[in-house]
């Protein structure tokens, strides 16, 4: 009996399940949220998802790898929502408005963004998953989670926790207590422009090791050609003056990064278009398990598409019109998104977001700027959450899981995503305030900022499309690119922290090089897990501080 046979004979799709995935959903939506505001950036939330579902039901002594599945499909649901927001909505109060935002405004959004997302990608299931089979390398990693939490006695639990509960101790000792600098060997006077230091933070150590090192790196040369390169050589050569200087750097910065997007979504649309013409040259890929397909009657996609278009007409103010084009623009990118993510593991959802924005803006002249941050909004959370749904199918995929049930999963821990993920921001804002977010600010947010400047105008324009071309063509040509934008955005403090965490993981690479295969794997999968320890850890201490101050306020009054 095969290992899908064995698990198939046990139900997938249980009350424990679904409960322990939506209270997971929970937190890691509000954990996402924090990494994404913090750090400018988001990992993909799956593997960590799936490891924490293993060891939960085995607190209830099951170890059937389907419930595993369905659990951690509605455990990280809720993640990529929040990344939609948080790389979208805080641009409104960098640029100074959306003082008036409320709260059932960005409820709407994230709700409506959400069922969108979920019914597109549910019909692209078949197609993405069971004809083109794309590679989804996200969702491939976490079957292996899966499979490898499953089958071992020895769960990486002390392993998780015990880098959860250090980076958590730290992030305390450090933002509540005070007993800890945010900034080591702060130097703001040696380079006129330049503020050197390394971030405190073991977040963002365990990103730079987790992201990888050849990624990494291409971030550590963003930040040395950003600020160094441009900030200091520039004014120092006499060209341009310090003010400007940075005017360029941060623009450069922006133009980077949407041009790595725009890039890599060209350079997706190739790779695939060759492999589909190879699968054509070989005859085509035969369906073998029609069970494994999803099926949502037509009427339910119908009334969902159409219940979100109401929605974002009533509770974000778009007139009709304006709706459809949404809601057609919510069915068109979570496709490429999901492309995408099957092709790279790559999801530039705010990419998307702004796409549609600057069309809505075209289409209907006079739209409010809060309006078309919300309609971004919808655009980058139905990109996120179908970018996590269509790894989980893969992951099902493999595992041989009903997709129903996954599906099942996917809504309930999305809604419960949706829902914390807008009741958080809006409370961040209401403790930290507008001036919390951007570049100087105590949330970098580094995509809304670069919504923001395609909204409300360019700092240094010539610069933004040096940025564009550039990226694109890296993008094109294949190279690892896709970082260096953040670099140069980013303060050198931060980009230096991750540098570090790469050289610990070039380190750590070189002392295993000479191990066993069998050994290299589980020590590289015992050193991720910690890593994902770390960044759980101080994310949710932040969330967790802000929550109290939030109580806080509300209870005085």
């Amino acid at each position: 009996m095969t290992e899908k046979t064995q698990h198939a004979e046990r139900p997938a799709l249980t009350l424990r399940a679904i409960i322990i995935g939506a209270v997971g959903s929970a937190i890691l939506t509000a954990s996402s949220l924090f990494i994404a505001l913090r750090m400018g950036m988001l990992p993909w939330p799956i593997a960590f998802a799936a490891i924490v579902s293993v060891l939960a039901l085995r607190a209830f002594g099951s170890k059937n790898l389907h419930e595993a599945n369905v659990c951690h499909a509605a455990m990280s649901a809720g993640s990529m929502i929040a990344g939609g927001l948080a790389f979208t909505i805080p641009g409104l109060w960098i640029m100074g408005v959306g003082q008036d935002l409320t709260i059932l405004e960005v409820l709407g959004a994230s709700l409506a963004g959400t069922a969108l997302g979920l019914i597109a990608c549910s019909a692209m299931q078949p197609y993405f998953i069971r004809e083109q089979r794309l590679a989804y390398p996200i969702g491939k990693s976490a079957s292996d989670t899966l499979r490898a939490a499953g089958d071992s006695d020895a769960a990486d639990a002390p392993a998780l926790f015990g880098g959860m509960g250090f980076a958590a101790l730290y992030a305390f000792l450090r933002d509540q207590l005070g007993l800890l600098p945010s900034v080591l060997f702060l130097n703001a006077e040696a380079i006129p422009g330049v503020v050197l230091g390394l971030y405190n933070s073991p977040m963002m150590l365990a990103m730079g090791f987790t992201v990888g090192i050849v990624p990494a790196v291409v971030w550590f040369i963003g930040a040395v050609l950003g600020h160094f390169g441009i900030v200091w050589a520039l004014p120092a050569l006499g060209i341009v003056d310090l003010a400007t200087a940075g005017d360029i750097r941060v623009s450069i910065g922006l133009g980077l990064m949407l041009g790595c997007g725009a890039g890599t979504i060209v350079a997706s649309f190739m790779t695939a278009h060759r492999n589909a013409k190879l699968r054509a040259e070989q005859g085509g890929v035969s369906e073998d398990d029609s069970s494994h397909r999803l099926s949502i009657p037509r009427g339910i996609i119908a009334f969902v598409t159409a219940a979100a278009a109401l929605l974002m007409t009533i509770a974000l103010g778009l007139n009709p019109a304006a709706s459809i084009i949404v809601t057609v623009g919510a069915w068109f990118c979570p496709y490429l998104s999901a492309w995408l993510t099957g092709t790279t593991g790559i999801n530039p959802m705010e990419i998307f977001g702004m796409l549609v924005l600057l069309l809505v803006r075209f289409l209907f002249v006079g739209t409010s700027t809060k309006v078309l941050f919300l309609v971004a909004a919808v655009i980058a959370v139905a990109c996120g959450i179908g970018g996590d749904l269509m790894n989980d199918f893969k992951a099902g995929d493999q595992l041989g899981t009903n997709p129903r049930d996954q599906y099942i999963g996917e809504v309930v821990g999305g809604i419960v995503g949706a829902v914390v993920a807008a009741l958080l921001l809006m409370g961040m804002h209401r403790v930290y305030g507008s001036d919390a977010f951007g570049p100087n600010g105590q949330f970098v947010a580094t995509q809304a900022t670069n919504v923001a400047a395609m909204a409300g105008g360019i700092a240094h324009v010539p610069a933004f499309i040096v940025g564009i071309i550039a990226g694109c063509v890296l993008a094109i040509l294949g190279l690892p690119v896709i970082t260096l934008g953040i670099g140069v955005y980013l303060p050198f403090v931060m980009s230096s922290g991750a540098a570090i965490g790469a050289a610990v993981r070039i380190i750590f690479d070189r002392l295993h090089k000479d191990d066993a295969p069998e050994d290299v794997a589980a020590r590289a999968a015992r050193a991720s897990t910690v890593a994902s320890g770390l960044l759980g850890g101080e994310s949710l201490v932040g969330v967790l501080i802000a929550l109290v101050a939030l109580a806080s306020m509300v209870i005085s009054g």
